[in-house]
């Protein structure tokens, strides 16, 4: 049985997350900025009625920052029962994947923290990097 995975972009890379971890994807909308938050940190916005706090994915992996456009979207997972947003640039597609077919991440530096890697999946002549959402939101700093 495979693994669904939402792939998005960044910049001009694919990454992707489980299918099970997402609430809802939604269009960016107005974001209320939160004081002495950390810079990745975009603020909070109400989600039919709930508020939820909503990260800058390429400030959180250290990638270049760049405007948002029409296609940029927010992301809402669910962990450890909290709804956390994720602004990325665009939604591409679900896709599934075997477990097999997941690639250990090269222990070179990356321009990512590969402790947020769970592994590298080629699709298509792509190459999708599979996120580890427990490492991007709750990694000790």
């Amino acid at each position: 049985m495979g693994i669904q995975m939402v792939v998005f972009k960044l910049l001009n890379v694919e990454f992707s997350i489980e299918v099970t971890s997402i609430e809802s994807i939604i269009k960016f909308q107005a974001i209320t900025k939160i004081p002495h938050a950390p810079d990745f940190v975009v603020g909070v916005t109400n989600l039919r009625g709930n508020i939820v706090p909503v990260i800058d994915l390429k400030k959180r992996l250290d990638l270049e920052q760049t405007e948002k456009g029409e296609d940029t979207r927010i992301i809402v997972a669910i962990l450890q029962d909290a709804k956390i947003g994720m602004v990325v640039d665009s939604v591409k597609q679900v896709i599934e994947i075997d477990e097999a077919e997941i690639e250990p991440t090269p222990t070179i530096t990356m321009a990512v923290d590969a402790s947020f890697i769970r592994g590298i999946v080629k699709i298509e002549n792509q190459l999708v990097i599979l996120l580890n959402l427990e490492k991007v939101f709750y990694r000790n700093e």
